[in-house]
């Protein structure tokens, strides 16, 4: 039997490119029993090579995860791995081949309503940009390529289609075609880069691990075939009323959450009276209407919504406990403020490890660490600040933090040694053989705003109605 350095180890995606991997590694026969998008599990062993064993990660934590050698080989989009290496262009990661399918494009787009058509008349009416993206460094560099004198780059999470034009001039974003773009009230203004499914390697692997077998199936991929490819709605939502909608004429900013947290958060709305339209029919219209004239809205995600209250582009947003928390960690002198907490979307954010590890409890693991069983405490999260701080408190050291973007879990015990995560009965963990050793609060939804603009007296009435309507649905 080998060795476990002698495994290759494969990470595969999650989400748009999962169906059409799998259907790829199938006809390739690399095919992994379970590698579906009902799986729940995210360890998967080939079929056909008993030595091969694969992981599903979020797509966004792939190329990171191949350059810093946890994993021989992967699969993600070109968007993602250009996003690295426009950052770390010395990274041992190695783009192997392009796998034909997955088809989109990453774009430059601006609002319709500017009537703008080209990024020349952009540069000749604008002197400083504000650009938003979920690609920050291919952001950059494009603004920089331009010779952009001022330029302003604001990350997100997602939703970056919704910002312009009133909170960005310019979005750098993924959609599978310009049909996609102008769904959206956007006018595309140049594409920066074709993105398809993309095999890619270590350095060090390919040098000193004999991954011929591997390569060689992928040899056979067809330049065409018909495995399904993303579809437009999987990249951009259509947005109908985008070209009507006036923000700036609108007296109060309202951010509401996409995701796990949207249909709690229209159930709670309709209880109180709000009829927000276009949130919770079927289709997520990213700037529903209300039943209140002087109230302007926008669905953005969770984790994007205080530091966007801070910057001043929203006065009021529906966000989690544990998301403000996680700003204000980094940011303490924010001006985003919880307002109210409003009770529904219940989790705990907990600190999870391998049911492997002998510990029970934080001091468990403090004293493993000081007998020198565990050199140093790798730590995966999606919370990066409330983790930081966690283990400070509990002289935890030393550790390395380890960014996700989601599907957490996963890097125990592998990649991570310590989970820091949200769960809301813990079956998740306890599935993929993770034990909870602390709890380090209890977070639900909240209403926040900001601290400036609520003193403002056109907006301090208006708030306050919207705060006590929002308080008759905790009653």
């Amino acid at each position: 039997m080998k060795p476990q350095s002698e495994y290759i180890k494969f990470a595969l995606p999650k989400g748009r490119f999962l169906s059409s991997t799998a259907n790829l590694l199938n006809e390739i026969t690399l095919n992994f029993r379970g590698y579906t998008s009902k799986t729940r599990q995210y360890r998967l062993q080939s079929t056909n090579f008993p030595y091969f064993l694969a992981k599903i990660f979020h797509e966004k934590d792939i190329p990171i995860q191949v350059a810093m050698g946890n994993y021989d080989l992967g699969i993600c989009g070109l968007d993602w791995i250009e996003e690295l290496l426009t950052r770390y262009p010395a990274s041992d990661l190695i783009k192997v081949s392009n796998l034909n399918y997955g088809e989109g494009n990453i774009y430059a787009a601006t609002s319709c309503q500017t009537g703008i058509s080209s990024v020349d008349e952009l540069l000749a009416k604008r002197s400083s940009w504000r650009i938003i993206s979920e690609y920050p460094n291919l952001a950059q560099s494009f603004a920089l390529n331009l010779r952009v004198k001022d330029f302003n780059i604001f990350p997100v999470w997602g939703a970056a289609e919704v910002y312009p034009p009133e909170d960005a001039n310019l979005a750098i974003l993924w959609a599978k075609d310009e049909k996609a773009i102008e769904a959206q009230g956007l006018k595309p203004l140049g594409k920066l880069l074709s993105v398809n499914a993309s095999l890619i390697a270590n350095r060090e692997s390919l040098e000193n691990k004999d991954l011929s077998k591997i390569l060689s199936c992928f040899n056979s991929v067809p330049v065409n075939n018909n495995r399904a490819t993303v579809s437009a709605s999987e990249g951009i939502v259509k947005n109908e009323v985008v070209k009507k909608f006036c923000w700036q004429s609108e007296k109060i900013r309202l951010a509401l959450p996409d995701g796990h947290q949207q249909l709690p958060a229209a159930e709670f709305l309709k209880r109180v009276g709000l009829n927000i339209q276009g949130y919770a029919d079927g289709v997520l219209n990213r700037r529903p209407s209300a039943n209140l004239d002087w109230l302007g809205i926008k669905v953005i995600r969770p984790q994007d919504m205080p530091l966007q209250v801070a910057n001043g582009n929203f006065d009021l947003a529906i966000t989690g406990n544990d998301w403000l928390l996680e700003h204000l960690n980094r940011f303490p002198s924010s001006p985003a403020m919880k307002l109210l907490d409003l009770l529904f979307g219940k989790v705990k954010i907990v600190a999870a490890v391998s049911k492997d590890m002998p510990v029970a409890n934080i001091e468990d693991l403090r004293l493993l660490m000081r007998g020198g069983k565990l050199a140093s405490l790798r730590v995966a999260s999606e919370y990066i600040n409330l983790a930081d701080k966690y283990l400070r408190d509990n002289y935890i050291n030393p550790y390395k933090l380890i960014p996700t973007w989601g599907a957490s879990e996963a890097f125990l015990p592998e990649d991570a040694d310590l989970l820091i995560d949200n769960v809301q009965t813990g079956r998740t963990l306890a599935q993929h053989k993770l034990k909870i050793i602390d709890v380090l609060f209890e977070s639900t939804a909240c209403l926040i705003g900001n601290r400036n603009a609520l003193s403002s007296p056109d907006k301090k009435v208006k708030t306050g109605f919207f705060i006590q309507t929002l308080r008759r649905g905790l009653l």
